[in-house]
């Protein structure tokens, strides 16, 4: 099995253009899936009869753990390919026919090739040194971070305007009473606001590329620079839409957890925490108390996160009719399942560790936004780095918990 990067998918079982073109063959590996966990139920339960018989065999135990790897591998697969086929339906595919403003396209790329500045080019704002990306070249951008972005397949996403937001909620406190037909009504109480305000900051990359490889007139520079960008950008929301402090950056979600540094932030409270039930570990009656924990008015569209290491772990979970708890993917389109609720694969989240959040479970659009400032802005500079010409790229990107209560997070007991 070749090794996979975080949201990749392996070389030889699935091959998809950036542009969209080749459709992945989920259904191979959704059968390669469940043929690996058919084999790790067999071994699993061998090792475990042998355990409760007194012969712990190493060997047996290297191969179950080899199989539970094997499932990974295939599961974030299949997971990375059913995102590809989501992304390109809706419409990230980005066909050349597919051009609302042909015109100032075609500008936009002239300037990238030999810096040649057209009237077409004025929208946007030029004064400030850059140029506002054309819709299409912009839409690549974002599209491309679905598939690599773990809180953008998640969250609800708001483009913005403006430098910043800032959204009011209502605490409630308006009073009411009965009354008789002819009683008096006086003046009853009113409800109260109070307002909150989220994390923001500017990610940026900065690629560079020869002039000779700009004037080949081969490459579509808009998936190159998409493809520059995206693993640059990428790494830097993944890491502050999860654990970000705000400074200069989002808030994280995990730091409106209960203990967290912005426990006592949001004006609802903190993100409530249920304990994993055993010292330094996750146990079955963890997982289940932490479902039944969110209300049932958030579980419509409820999901467990939590990074491929915890996934492991959790596989050999057993509820008391001796079933597993966690299910692989049956067809393809379909993600694998904790309890019956799907499993989303985040690279950001902690390991099973004493005192660490290292699942969450939850409605994740009605928990948190991720806020973009619309528009991506390239500068050109050919004169820093001859004979390079770099690219600097920007974009403006807030965060934050919008309503912590349709979210739970499983906290690891401390250890003993």
């Amino acid at each position: 099995m070749n090794k996979m990067t975080h949201g990749r998918v392996p070389r030889g079982l699935v091959s998809v253009r950036a542009d969209g073109g080749a459709q992945p063959d989920v259904k191979a590996l959704v059968e390669g899936l469940n043929k690996a966990f058919a084999d790790f139920r067999a071994e699993h339960t061998q090792q475990l009869e042998e355990v409760k018989k007194g012969n712990a065999d190493a060997l047996q135990a290297l191969k179950v753990d080899n199989i539970n790897a094997d499932i990974s591998r295939l599961q974030a697969a299949v997971d990375a390919a059913n995102t590809q086929m989501a992304a390109f339906q809706m419409g990230g595919g980005g066909a050349a026919d597919s051009v609302a403003d042909a015109e100032y396209t075609s500008a936009f790329r002239a300037h990238f090739r030999k810096g040649e500045v057209q009237a077409s080019l004025n929208k946007g704002v030029a004064d400030e040194g850059g140029y506002l990306a054309p819709v299409e070249w912009d839409r690549s951008i974002t599209d491309r971070l679905v598939i690599v972005s773990d809180m953008r397949q998640l969250a609800n996403v708001q483009p913005c305007s403006g430098a910043g937001l800032t959204k009011l909620y209502n605490m409630g406190g308006t009073a009411s009473g009965w009354v008789g037909e002819e009683d008096a009504r006086p003046q009853t109480g009113t409800g109260q606001f109070k307002s909150l305000g989220f994390g923001w900051g500017e990610i940026y990359a900065n690629p560079a590329a020869t002039q000779q490889l700009l004037d080949d007139s081969e490459i579509n520079l808009e998936a190159w620079l998409a493809g520059e960008v995206e693993q640059e950008f990428a790494k830097q929301e993944g890491s502050a839409f999860f654990s970000g402090n705000g400074v200069n950056k989002p808030f994280g979600i995990l730091t409106y957890v209960e203990g967290g540094a912005n426990a006592a932030k949001h004006p609802f409270g903190a993100i409530k925490a249920v304990n994993s039930g055993e010292a330094a570990a996750i146990t079955s009656d963890g997982i289940i108390d932490l479902i039944y924990e969110l209300p049932s008015a958030f579980t419509a569209n409820a999901k467990f996160s939590m990074n491929r290491k915890t996934q492991g772990t959790v596989r050999k979970l057993k509820d008391g009719q001796g079933n597993y708890l966690w299910q692989p993917s049956l067809v393809a389109g379909q993600p694998a399942t904790l309890g019956g609720f799907p499993v989303q694969d985040v690279a950001a989240m902690p390991d099973v560790a004493a005192n660490a959040t290292a699942m969450l479970f939850g409605d994740f659009k009605q928990t948190y936004t991720v806020y973009d400032r619309v528009g991506v802005r390239v500068l050109r500079d050919p004169f820093t780095n001859k004979p390079f010409v770099q690219f600097y790229t920007t974009k403006r990107v807030g965060g934050g918990v919008h309503n912590p209560e349709p979210m739970r997070a499983l906290k690891i007991a401390a250890a003993v």
